[in-house]
């Protein structure tokens, strides 16, 4: 379920199938609304214009959308990862809104694929479209089972399995971000669950100079992930030099 004109011009975009899209009745005079409709009805999808205070009961946000659309699913599997040099990994995200926040860094920062292991909020629940912006359309998203195993095959097929750690680890400017890598990111509170520690390659710290104890895991993804666009862009920039 998408809501929101910017989601279903997203959805529109991405080339997802439309099942049908709800409008609120008296929204139809806005412009923008009008034109995502028309876009959405060439594409065959279904529309239905709902009575007002309709779509506020079904929303589950404090200033409900005048479009809701259902959307087909995107779906990624772990076999269509083999050419994958930058993933990232979400092991037990619990809170939509971050989980969602991840996958929308992720995708600006040039990630290949976010995979979300078992405990990890739902990516496709609305929550977390929401905070995505859209990028669960268009970026490969796989909902995957028990982290210890997505490392496993993460590491088999060549990725260094580099974990995000609130303290102890290698500053992550000085860390080797530029090989073929899995950034995981752990819980909230409790950081990564213990059962990955034995498939870790390596862990980065992102230094703090104030009195913060941490960084939410979204502002962590963030700071990591384009740090890691930045590295390889300057690497891609000396090998042109040569």
């Amino acid at each position: 379920m998408v809501e929101g004109v910017k989601l279903l011009q997203a959805a529109l975009g991405s080339g997802a199938p439309l099942e049908a899209v709800f409008v609120d009745g008296a929204a139809r005079s806005d412009p923008a609304v009008a034109g995502v409709l028309a876009e959405a009805h060439d594409r065959g999808a279904r529309l239905f214009d709902l009575a007002p205070g309709v779509l506020d009961r079904v929303s589950d946000t404090v200033t409900p959308q005048p479009v809701l659309a259902l959307v087909g699913m995107p779906s990624a599997t772990l076999d269509e990862l083999g050419n994958a040099t930058f993933v990232v990994v979400c092991a037990a995200v619990r809170d939509p809104g971050n989980a969602g926040a991840v996958i929308r860094v992720a995708d600006a920062a040039g990630a290949d694929a976010v995979v979300c292991c078992e405990g990890t909020a739902d990516p496709f629940n609305p929550k977390t479209v929401r905070a995505a912006a859209g990028s669960v359309l268009h970026l490969p998203v796989v909902v995957a089972g028990d982290g210890a195993e997505v490392l496993d095959r993460l590491g088999r097929a060549g990725l260094a399995r580099v974990a995000a750690v609130s303290h102890g680890g290698t500053p992550y400017t000085t860390a080797d971000l530029t090989a073929p890598l899995a950034l995981v990111l752990g819980n909230e509170a409790n950081g990564l669950p213990a059962q990955l520690d034995d498939r870790i390659d390596a862990r980065v710290t992102i230094p703090m100079s104030g009195g913060a104890e941490s960084l939410n895991v979204s502002t962590a993804a963030a700071v990591l992930c384009f740090e890691v666009a930045r590295r390889r862009s300057n690497l891609h920039a000396m090998e042109e030099a040569r």
